[in-house]
């Protein structure tokens, strides 16, 4: 009994070392902390921003049309109605961030159900649901993302499901790839010869040792999810005005280019920014979690 609780407590020693070890290499790569640094000030701007600027994003104002940014009380001018184009990008990144995060988690939450299962039984199982993910894969995300966008009314829960359905393959193939990797290890055998159910080896043994590769691929989602929103918006296919996102927001800048160009600048830098972000914070994240990574 002693030495069982002193090879648990040994064994909780060295997790807590290593989460220790991956914090400090994560705080280290300053690409990673300068995207958390962006992607929260993103983040406030967006949720606080419109409660202080002084009109709303529906305000028009004539007589203010195609004003330039830091004039008056406009901080990135007007639009060609003469609406603030502060509140309606902060307001456009409350959707477009909501659609990224909600379509990261569905599409992970998929994408590792699917793989877990594949992985762990293989064989026939296996065999079939990742011919079924190399199937999706065949297809050209952005086009499947537009063919069911025609089809389906463009709000932003039905683009958020969209997404989901199309990036699911590749947090899939991760998973069943790392589960594969991990079913023949002892502490797995070491749970069916004590009478563990196949669902509780699969959820309580080898899905946390898998945690660390689906929270990077799960990171990087997000960027690929708010770019793939702006993109089937700025065609036209996505969320529809008047409600705002950073996509629909190109799309009426483009026959002002010439006249106005802040009003496509302003929602491009953000969308920018945005992916810019998520992607350093996944690269941080993989460098930090991969314990053979020499970081500065």
């Amino acid at each position: 009994m002693t030495a069982a609780v002193e090879q648990r407590a040994a064994s909780s020693t060295g997790s807590d070392w290593l989460k220790s070890r991956t914090v400090k290499r994560f705080i280290r790569h300053r690409l990673a902390i300068t995207g958390v640094i962006m992607i929260s000030l993103i983040t406030f701007m967006c949720v606080v921003g419109p409660w202080l600027l002084p009109y709303n994003m529906l305000e028009i104002h004539i007589r203010d049309r195609f004003t330039p940014p830091l004039t008056g009380d406009y901080l990135f001018g007007t639009d060609e109605m003469g609406r603030d184009l502060a509140a309606r990008l902060f307001m456009a990144g409350r959707i477009s961030l909501m659609v990224g995060v909600a379509a990261m988690l569905l599409s992970t939450l998929i994408g590792t159900v699917i793989g877990l299962v594949a992985g762990y039984f293989g064989k026939v199982t296996g065999t079939l649901l990742m011919r079924l993910t190399d199937s999706f894969l065949c297809f050209p995300q952005v086009f499947l993302l537009l063919t069911l966008a025609a089809f389906l009314q463009p709000n932003a829960f039905m683009i958020t499901l969209i997404i989901a359905a199309t990036s699911w393959m590749e947090v899939a193939r991760i998973v069943s790839a790392e589960i594969r990797s991990l079913r023949e290890r002892d502490f797995v055998t070491a749970a069916k010869i004590s009478g563990a159910s196949h669902t509780w080896i699969m959820f309580r043994e080898l899905l946390p040792n898998t945690v660390g590769p689906i929270i990077v691929a799960a990171t990087l989602t997000v960027a690929k999810a708010i770019l793939l929103e702006a993109y089937v918006s700025f065609l036209g296919y996505g969320i529809q005005p008047p409600l705002p996102s950073w996509g629909n927001m190109l799309n009426n800048a483009q026959q002002f280019l010439d006249t106005a160009p802040w009003l496509a600048i302003v929602p491009g830098v953000a969308i920018t920014a945005a992916v810019t972000s998520f992607n350093f914070i996944g690269d941080g994240l993989r460098d930090a979690l991969d314990a053979r990574s020499d970081m500065p």
